[in-house]
């Protein structure tokens, strides 16, 4: 397919999916290494090649009879089974659990993801529909729900973490007159450093150390550099708002869960996954 820019003519090369086989071959290095320092992943990275693989033919499918529909309910009905998936996996990777953890889950990175990547949409459109399109919609989704979900996991994990070790340390505080908050203070501010940390060093390299891959993917599709510039600063700004929502959502109703309305830490609820 051909595209034309203002610099002439770009060409987008189509890959076959022998070439697409012969760089899968790379995942071999990290089959010797793992083999060779006996680090007993090959298994794992097996498993993870083949899903990977899988799940990208299966989505490019589906992707591709979505962009084909024009009715409304086909891209909101997708973009709710990737959301609820996302909400699935942040909370199943924590190893501490507590009741209601999958809820708190499914609402933080829900309503993060469709409020932030909604408000870009309104932005960028200028009265053109286009933008209200799976072809738009999905993909600015997909990315965002990615993050928010490495977002959420991280700061869920240090936040249960915190409360499991700082045990004693939260109900000396309480006996002493603190407040549920101001005893778990510490630990949601360092959930918070956790979970949005990631994103902050992304932004503080990008350009310089990585090109994000949809900038990337612009830029071999023949997009000139600035435009592709553009939409990645928008990406960028998406992404951080909609994980610093996630992050702060799941943090906060983590701690509402594992303090009652008289300031007494209920630890019992904070669970392992070997006792759930």
């Amino acid at each position: 397919m051909n595209t034309s820019t203002a610099h002439g003519t770009a060409q987008y090369l189509e890959l076959s999916f022998g070439q697409v086989g012969w760089v899968s071959t790379l995942i071999l290095l990290n089959l010797i290494l793992s083999i060779a320092l006996r680090l007993k992943l090959e298994r794992s990275l097996l498993i993870a090649s083949l899903r990977m693989v899988t799940q990208l033919i299966m989505i490019g499918l589906a992707l591709d009879w979505i962009f084909g529909q024009s009715e409304w309910y086909w891209v909101i009905g997708l973009a709710t089974v990737m959301t609820s998936i996302a909400g699935f996996t942040a909370a199943s990777r924590n190893e501490r659990r507590y009741p209601g953890i999958l809820l708190d889950s499914l609402i933080s990175i829900g309503l993060s993801s469709w409020i932030a990547t909604g408000f870009t949409l309104v932005i960028v459109q200028h009265g053109s529909s286009e933008w209200l399109t799976g072809q738009f919609i999905i993909p600015l989704l997909g990315m965002v729900l990615g993050n928010v979900l490495n977002g959420i996991s991280v700061g869920l994990t240090t936040l249960t973490d915190s409360f499991a070790t700082q045990k004693e340390s939260i109900e000396s505080q309480l006996a002493l007159g603190a407040t549920s908050y101001e005893a778990a203070k510490p630990m949601i501010q360092r959930a918070l450093r956790s979970g949005m940390t990631p994103m902050i060093n992304s932004m503080m390299v990008v350009g310089l150390v990585s090109l994000p891959g949809m900038m990337t993917g612009q830029l071999l599709s023949g997009v000139e550099p600035l435009e592709a510039v553009k939409y990645q600063i928008v990406i960028m700004f998406l992404i951080a708002a909609a994980t610093a929502m996630g992050t702060g959502g799941i943090v906060l109703l983590g701690y509402r869960r594992l303090f009652n309305e008289h300031h007494q830490f209920i630890a019992s609820r904070l669970l392992s996954k070997k006792q759930d």
